[in-house]
């Protein structure tokens, strides 16, 4: 498959893109952008869903957000830079920039909130939105680590709260303690996948994006999202969305129905025995159950509401 990339003028750095083109394309087969998570994670992780160029005939367009990964580092931006609002625009820059008016929509994790965030601004040109291990609002996120977390060994949990009351959260007692709800929730592939390991070295290398917008880890969030919530504003999703989570995901059946009951439009999947990372742990069943959904809304297929 021919991969390119370039570099997308943003506000005064650059979007660095990933375009993945299939050897033999379907001229009714839209492109599909894809938005990694963190935020600041880059998009090494779901690097593995440019597959879907070739097994679906379709043009898949990867990009690292502003803030990390290829894209331009911004560590000394101000705390209030960092809102979903932006990466909104830059998007819509990317998306100007490949001169792709129609198009399909996936988000990972952030990345669905993010793909949430595109979507209920209505834009003209979006045929589908996967929302894919992701919560409708961070007050459910919270609530549902919780939970999870007292469910971890008692030492565990003991080492997470001294740490965290005491604000030694690079200790490596603590940074240990992490990984045990990383290996539960969040990714339950032992050694953990490579295209994670990059995704999550370049993070620690450069934390302002993830550190100002969620905190030190996956459920320690004290950063600008901590009050974030589309919520109210679903109803406004006009686009045929499908729903994805892990049976073990972080993001549980609680942070992800409000998707489900106020979207219009609306199908949903979980997948047995994965967690947050389902398209690493199970990755062609995962691109199977994509690309059905993307081909039922390409231009020629039929629409309509199911659950799968």
């Amino acid at each position: 498959m021919p991969i390119n990339t370039r570099n997308v003028p943003f506000l005064a750095g650059q979007t660095w893109v990933q375009i993945t083109t299939p050897n033999q394309p379907r001229p009714d087969a839209l492109p599909l952008f894809v938005l990694h998570g963190g935020p600041g994670m880059a998009h090494d992780y779901v690097r593995n869903l440019a597959a879907l160029a070739e097994e679906t005939g379709r043009t898949v367009v990867h990009y690292d957000q502003i803030g990390c990964g290829r894209s331009t580092h911004l560590p000394d931006a101000p705390v209030d830079f960092w809102q979903p609002g932006l990466f909104v625009d830059e998007f819509h820059a990317v998306r100007a920039a490949l001169n792709i008016d129609r198009y399909h929509l996936l988000g990972q994790s952030w990345g669905g909130m993010l793909g949430a965030e595109i979507a209920v601004r209505g834009p003209e040109g979006l045929v589908s939105l996967a929302i894919c291990n992701s919560p409708a609002s961070m007050q459910l996120w919270v609530q549902a680590a919780n939970e999870l977390r007292a469910l971890l060994p008692t030492d565990i949990r003991a080492a997470l709260d001294a740490h965290e009351a005491a604000g030694t959260v690079t200790d490596p007692e603590y940074l240990a303690a992490t990984q045990e709800f990383y290996r539960r929730h969040v990714c339950r592939v032992e050694p953990m996948p490579l295209d994670f390991v990059d995704s999550e070295k370049q993070m620690e290398a450069e934390p302002t994006v993830y550190h100002t917008m969620n905190g030190p880890n996956e459920f320690h969030v004290v950063g600008t999202l901590g009050d974030w919530s589309i919520v109210d504003r679903l109803p406004q999703i006009t686009a045929p969305t499908l729903v994805v989570a892990g049976e073990f995901d972080e993001a549980t059946p609680a942070t992800w129905q409000p998707f489900v009951d106020l979207i219009p439009n609306v199908e949903s999947h979980v997948f047995p025995d994965t967690s947050h990372c389902t398209h690493l742990e199970k990755p062609e069943e995962f691109r199977g159950v994509i690309a059905d959904f993307l081909a039922r809304h390409d231009p020629a297929a039929p629409t309509g509401r199911s659950d799968v």
